[in-house]
């Protein structure tokens, strides 16, 4: 079930952070990915590995190394991201049970997670950035060239 799965939303913020703050040209760092979202660095790598094993993203190793997009933002779905974050977030056997969840509230509740899942096929990064600048988020400015003689 998609419904409040906090894997698939920090998954989403992720891609997010590197398609608005690199794209496919630049890279950014796990540390600053981690910091922009107030989250742990450790507690994301085993997202970026995966996100990265499905070739959503692309690290990129060395001094500027860090991650960027492995395809062009309005290729990549939300569903996309969504699917390679739950891919091994089985939830466990300690949920719910009885006549009244397995005949009325499971079957509501597929219901709801199948309308989610079609809503999260119609949206791909690039709507995600439009949001981001249409909400006035900035992103930041390329370093200037600088040239020594």
């Amino acid at each position: 079930m998609l419904l409040r799965r906090d894997r698939g939303l920090i998954a989403v913020l992720i891609m997010l952070d590197v398609a608005f703050h690199a794209g496919r040209a630049a890279t950014v760092s796990a540390a600053d990915i981690a910091e922009r979202a107030g989250l742990a660095r450790r507690g994301i790598e085993p997202l970026l590995q995966a996100l990265s094993r499905s070739a959503l993203l692309e690290s990129v190793r060395g001094p500027r190394g860090g991650y960027r997009l492995g395809r062009p933002r309005r290729d990549i779905r939300l569903s996309d991201i969504v699917e390679v974050a739950l891919a091994d977030d089985t939830p466990g056997d300690e949920g719910p049970g009885g006549e009244l969840f397995e005949k009325v509230v499971e079957p509501a509740w597929k219901q709801v997670d199948g309308a989610l899942r079609a809503q999260l096929r119609e949206i791909n990064l690039e709507d995600l950035v439009r949001r981001a600048e249409g909400a006035g988020l900035r992103r930041p400015l390329a370093e200037p060239i600088s040239f020594s003689i």
